[in-house]
């Protein structure tokens, strides 16, 4: 049995896949993979720009596309959510068999109106309705304003992924727009929570990346810390969520079919050749969580990764090593802060970049029609 069947079977830890190719839909790798035990998919602007301009899997689809007069942004769309829509296939016997729990792929929305909470909302419902399979999670970044369109979605029965997520204050937040919009569609006179899924997607290898620059510059001591923060968080993040998700409250919207929002490790590739290649994997294991691995991580975990379960076997070491990374002088709402806008802002640049490669291709075919 593969080890990524075992983290599910055993750990309760759901594994999914951070990648997407139209080669691997057609090849059947994607299938392959899940039935090595990959249960999910996750999907970003960076991954789709790498893939329509990494390949020429996308070139026939968009020539006719552009050759029958439509925008680059909308021809964008129609390759992405084809690539979505087969990915949902692949992925909804996992979706039948689990009962809804797992089973989903994701998809963003243009990561341009991050900032703009009523634009989200309206992208977020757009998409949504466009794609209309129930084991879609439509992807939202947990921004100040994106939080209470998290919240309406949840109401209005849509499953969302909560992206980029960077701090455990803005988790809390996280967890309340979840929790008060399941009580939104209760109070709107809905019986059924059961077709509602979410998770809160942590990101974990960048807090790393940036809490040990710092860690490095206020050299000495300190720099003992490097490498522990974005573990120590993510374990912070897990014990918040079992807290979230008992007592009284809980308890009444379970009555109703309500499901947990999981925590969903992402960004765990390790940035750092010091580190081992499947650390941001074994040191976050644990029940009613996903991680979300690039293929390379993948490989590597199937191949040598560690199965114990860590996600929360040394709760006071995680509240340690979080409060002496602050005592060391790292400003962590500042690192938190720089995360989420250099996060906001990689997506927008690769969604840019590929609208403008489409558009200059889009040109050439009309510079040279058939």
């Amino acid at each position: 049995m593969t080890r990524l069947r075992r983290l599910y079977l055993e750990h309760g830890q759901s594994p999914w896949l951070d990648n997407l190719r139209r080669g691997w839909i057609t090849n059947g790798q994607l299938a392959a993979l899940r039935d090595r035990g990959i249960r999910g998919l996750t999907s970003n602007p960076t991954i789709f720009q790498k893939a329509i301009q990494g390949s020429n899997d996308y070139d026939s689809q968009f020539e006719t596309l552009a050759r029958d007069g439509m925008s680059s942004i909308d021809a964008y769309w129609e390759l992405v959510l084809r690539d979505i829509d087969s990915a949902l296939d692949v992925f909804a016997p996992i979706h039948e068999e689990s009962n809804g729990s797992d089973g989903f792929v994701s998809v963003e929305v243009d990561p341009g109106l991050a900032h703009d909470g009523v634009q989200t909302l309206n992208a977020a419902r757009r998409l949504h309705d466009r794609i209309g399979r129930r084991n879609v999670m439509i992807k939202i970044p947990a921004t100040t304003q994106g939080l209470p369109a998290i919240r309406t979605m949840i109401s209005e029965g849509r499953s969302v992924n909560v992206t980029l997520i960077f701090s455990l204050e803005r988790y809390a937040a996280v967890l309340e727009a979840y929790v008060s919009g399941l009580e939104d569609r209760v109070a709107s006179g809905v019986t059924d929570l059961s077709g509602i899924s979410s998770v809160g997607s942590f990101f974990i290898s960048r807090v790393d990346t940036e809490v040990d620059r710092r860690l490095a510059a206020l050299g000495g001591t300190a720099t003992s810390l490097c490498g522990t923060a974005a573990v120590a968080q993510g374990q912070l993040a897990y014990a918040m969520f079992r807290e979230t998700f008992a007592g009284e409250r809980w308890t009444r919207l379970q009555r109703f079919g309500a499901r947990a929002q999981r925590p969903l490790w992402a960004s765990t590739s390790t940035k750092n050749p010091e580190y081992p290649d499947t650390m941001y994997v074994d040191q976050l294991i644990g029940p009613d969580t996903v991680n979300t691995l690039p293929d390379a991580t993948l490989e590597a975990f199937d191949d040598h990764g560690r199965l114990e379960r860590t996600v929360d076997s040394a709760p006071d070491t995680a509240r340690r090593l979080w409060d002496d990374i602050s005592h060391a002088g790292v400003d962590l709402d500042d690192v938190a802060g720089l995360l989420e806008q250099e996060g906001v802002s990689s997506f927008q640049k690769s969604f840019d970049e590929l609208i403008a490669a489409l558009e200059a291709k889009a040109k050439e075919y009309h510079r040279n029609p058939r």
